[in-house]
C-alpha cells in the first residue's frame, strides 16, 4: 500500500465516521420522538474504498398500514364509549341509576299503591302527584341530557372537520417537500428523510379523525383516500365540508359531512364499524342518541296513554294525569318524537300556593270535566280507578320497534329494559374499546420496533464507529511516522 493510498483510506475513515456518528447522534437525540424513523448511514465498497452512499430511513409500509388502521379504529371506539358514558351519567346517574326514569317510575308506582290503599288520604294523594311530577321531570331532564350529547357530537364533528382540513393542507406541504427532495437528492438525502417523517406525522393525525388509505405514486408522491373510497388528497387537498347545528331537539336532524362531495357514513354497532372520530361522532349524533331518545319518548307516550281519561258518555279519550305540548292522547304503537321533553303533570291535579288543582281528581276522574268523572258518588274510599291505573302500568302494551328495545312489555318492564339496553351497549363498547386499545398498542409497538430508535443498538453502533475512528487515527499516525522517517533520511 502506497502512502497516498494509506492517506486516502484514513481520510475515508474520518469522513465515514463523521457521517455515521452524526446519524447515530441524531437517532439518539430523537429516541423519544414517536414521529421519527431511524436513519442509517449505508456504506459501499469499491476500488477507492468504503464510502457512505446514502442515509437510509427505516420504512415498513405494511406495519404502518396496520398502525394507521388500529389508530382509526381505537379513536372511533373511544369516542363512542365516551358518548355512552355521557348518556349514562346524564340519564341514569351512578351505579344505582338514581336519576333514571325507571327509578322514578317505580317510586311513582309505590306512591300510587299507597294512595290506592288509603284513597281518602289527602297526603297520599299529594304524594302520588309529587311522584308523578318527579317522573315527568326525570323524562324532561333525560331528554335534555340526550340532546346535549347530540349537540356535543355535532360540535366535535365541526371541530374534526376544521382540524382535518388543516391537516390536509399540512399534508400537501409535507408531500411537496418529499417530492422536491426526491427529485433533487434522490433516496440519499437527509432532507428527504425529514420530509417523510413530517408527512407520516400528519398522516397519523389524519387517521385519528378518519380512516385513511394511501397510494404511493411516482416521485414518492402519495394520494389519500378514506376507507370508504372518497378522495382526501390527490395532488391537492379535497374539500371537507360541514354545516354545524347550534342546538338540538328530539326532532332535529343533523347535517352531513361531505368529503370531496361524498357524504361520510356513520359507524354502526356498539363495537363500531367507524374508522376515526368523525364517523363515530356521526354515529352518536344520528343513531345512538336518537335511538335512546325514542325509548324515552315511548315511556312518555306510555304514561300519557295509560293515564288518559275516558269520556263516560262517548268513550272518547283525553289526556289525564300526564299531558304534553300537543295535549292529545297518542294512538298506535309509534314513537311520538319529543314527547318525553314536554311531558308534564296536568295542572288540574296540581295543588300549590300558585295553583288550585285538585289531587283527588286522580282518584275520581274529571280532570277534563264532569263527563270524565268515574267516582260519580264522590265516595272518599273509592279506589277502583287507582287500581286500574296500577294494573295498566303492569300490563303489556305495544312499543315501536324502531326504538331498539322491547316491542311488547309493561310500562315498568320497558323502562327497565331501556336501562338494560344502554348498559348493554356501554358494556359492549367498553369491551370493544379495550380490544382496540390493545390492538393499537401491539401495532404501535411492532411499528416502533422496526422504525423507532433503540438506544442500546445506537450506543453499540457508536462504540463501533469510535473503534473505526481509532483505526483511522492509528493509520494516520503510522503514515506520519513513515513520512517523518523519509524526511529524516533525506536530511
Amino acid at each position: 500500500m502506497s502512502l497516498t493510498t494509506a492517506l486516502n483510506n484514513a481520510q475515508a475513515i474520518f469522513n465515514n465516521s463523521g457521517t455515521q456518528s452524526s446519524v447515530v447522534s441524531n437517532n439518539i437525540a430523537n429516541a423519544g420522538n414517536t414521529d421519527y424513523s431511524r436513519r442509517q448511514a449505508m456504506l459501499s465498497t469499491d476500488m477507492t474504498g468504503a464510502q457512505v452512499v446514502k442515509i437510509a430511513r427505516a420504512d415498513e409500509p405494511a406495519l404502518q398500514k396496520a398502525f394507521l388502521s388500529s389508530t382509526s379504529s381505537d379513536a372511533a371506539q373511544q369516542a363512542l364509549l365516551k358518548a355512552y358514558e355521557s348518556l349514562k351519567s346524564g340519564t341514569l346517574g351512578g351505579n344505582d341509576n338514581e336519576i333514571s326514569a325507571a327509578t322514578y317510575l317505580s317510586t311513582f308506582q309505590t306512591a300510587m299503591q299507597t294512595y290506592a290503599g288509603s284513597p281518602s288520604s289527602t297526603t297520599a294523594a299529594q304524594s302520588a302527584i309529587n311522584a308523578a311530577q318527579s317522573l315527568a321531570t326525570s323524562l324532561n331532564n333525560a331528554t335534555t341530557a340526550v340532546q346535549s350529547v347530540r349537540a356535543d357530537a355535532d360540535k366535535q364533528i365541526s371541530s374534526d372537520v376544521d382540524t382535518l382540513n388543516g391537516l390536509l393542507t399540512q399534508f400537501q406541504t409535507a408531500n411537496d417537500a418529499v417530492k422536491t427532495a426526491t427529485a433533487t437528492s434522490g433516496a440519499t438525502s437527509s432532507a428527504l428523510a425529514d420530509a417523510l417523517d413530517q408527512r407520516d406525522s400528519v398522516l397519523k393525525q389524519i387517521s385519528q379523525i378518519v380512516g385513511v388509505t394511501t397510494v404511493t405514486r411516482a416521485n414518492n408522491d402519495v394520494a389519500l383516500y378514506t376507507t370508504g373510497g372518497a378522495t382526501l388528497f390527490e395532488t391537492i387537498p379535497r374539500s371537507v365540508t360541514f354545516t354545524p347545528t347550534n342546538s338540538y331537539t328530539a326532532g332535529t336532524t343533523g347535517n352531513n359531512v361531505y368529503i370531496d362531495g361524498v357524504a361520510l357514513t356513520a359507524g354502526q354497532g356498539a363495537s363500531t364499524t367507524a374508522q376515526g372520530s368523525l364517523q363515530a361522532s356521526l354515529q352518536v349524533r344520528d343513531d345512538v342518541a336518537p335511538t335512546y331518545q325514542k325509548q324515552l319518548d315511548e315511556i312518555a307516550r306510555g304514561l300519557v296513554t295509560t293515564f288518559a281519561e275516558t269520556n263516560q258518555t262517548d268513550s272518547s279519550q283525553a289526556v289525564g294525569l300526564f299531558t304534553w305540548s300537543d295535549g292529545t292522547v297518542p294512538t298506535g304503537a309509534s314513537v311520538v318524537t319529543g314527547i318525553a321533553g314536554s311531558i308534564t303533570v296536568n295542572p288540574a291535579v296540581v295543588s300549590t300556593s300558585s295553583s288550585t288543582g285538585d289531587p283527588t281528581l286522580l282518584r275520581d276522574g274529571g280532570i277534563n270535566g264532569s263527563d270524565y268523572v268515574v267516582n260519580s258518588t264522590g265516595d272518599s274510599g273509592y279506589s277502583t280507578q287507582l287500581d286500574a291505573y296500577i294494573t295498566a302500568m303492569n300490563t303489556k302494551m305495544d312499543f315501536d320497534s324502531t326504538a331498539g328495545s322491547d316491542t311488547s312489555a309493561s310500562l315498568m318492564d320497558y323502562a327497565s329494559s331501556s336501562i338494560g339496553w344502554l348498559e348493554g351497549q356501554r358494556s359492549t363498547a367498553t369491551t370493544a374499546g379495550e380490544n382496540t386499545s390493545a390492538a393499537l398498542s401491539r401495532s404501535s409497538e411492532a411499528y416502533s420496533n422496526e422504525t423507532g430508535v433503540n438506544l442500546d443498538e445506537e450506543l453499540t453502533l457508536m462504540m463501533d464507529i469510535e473503534q473505526s475512528y481509532k483505526a483511522g487515527t492509528k493509520l494516520l499516525n503510522t503514515v506520519n511516522e513513515m513520512l517523518q522517517s523519509v524526511l529524516d533520511i533525506a536530511s
